[in-house]
């Protein structure tokens, strides 16, 4: 296993969710983690709470220019770059029969083309320290939920780019894995104006006996598996299902 201590770390969507739940996983192991959000004030609080450790730069990953900077930042803060951790993205549902060409657009270029386009051009500096890239995939593409299509689809497509990247940047000495997680409480939902707080709170509390777990998850639990997978030095390709259980398709109702 490799070891944390000596790792930087760039991790997209790092103000809130999992994203922020990683960067403290890291910090607290000594790494030099570097956050990019879209929300200066969001990843300004979290690199405060972190202290020295933590370097935030504000960015849209489904910008060009936005991602040679965080690219950049991460490279000088940690004086390289170990492990990219793709968390940023938002959640798309439209009911089958509703469909726009500019949603769809939009959920695959922040879920799918932007996170491609980073890890391409994280290629050369993970190479120079047999680094790791980790995407976020979802449990929606094990279990079926209506109106999710646009989301879990570019979510199955995260799954399959996770495998040919693995196989391809295998040589260079690059592991590619993809975390999936279950029912996790966080904003998500509510930057995507899908449901209010407390509607949010209720739906994940109506899920809590779908996994065999009979509870739902946390960001930190989400955060370890990451951090498991960055030092793992003989895994790549993988898609593991961090979910309490959700997949098998059982109830505890």
């Amino acid at each position: 296993m490799r070891d944390v201590n000596t790792m930087s770390v760039l991790i997209t969507g790092g103000g809130s969710g999992i994203g922020e739940a990683t960067a403290r996983q890291f910090a607290a192991r000594g790494a030099r983690v570097t956050i990019s959000g879209r929300r200066q004030e969001k990843i300004d609080a979290v690199a405060r709470s972190l202290g020295p450790a933590c370097r935030a730069i504000a960015g849209d990953i489904t910008n060009q220019h936005h991602r040679e900077a965080m690219l950049q930042a991460a490279v000088e803060h940690g004086g390289g770059l170990d492990a990219l951790i793709n968390c940023a993205g938002n959640m798309y549902r439209q009911a089958v029969g509703e469909y726009t060409d500019e949603f769809l657009r939009e959920a695959f270029e922040t879920n799918v083309i932007a996170p491609m386009m980073l890890s391409s051009m994280a290629v050369t500096e993970l190479a120079k320290r047999q680094g790791a890239i980790t995407f976020i995939g979802s449990i929606h593409t094990r279990r079926a939920y209506p109106g999710a299509t646009p989301y879990a689809t570019t979510k199955a497509a995260v799954e399959g780019l996770t495998r040919v990247m693995a196989a391809e940047l295998g040589r260079r000495q690059i592991r590619v894995n993809c975390i999936l997680p279950g029912a996790v409480s966080t904003e998500i939902n509510l930057r995507a104006g899908l449901f209010t707080a407390e509607q949010s709170a209720a739906r994940y509390a109506a899920m809590a006996g779908d996994h065999a777990l009979g509870r739902i998850g946390s960001s930190d639990e989400v955060g370890e598996a990451i951090v498991f997978l960055a030092q793992a030095e003989w895994i790549t390709g993988a898609s593991l299902e961090v979910d309490g259980g959700l997949g098998l398709g059982i109830s505890n109702n």
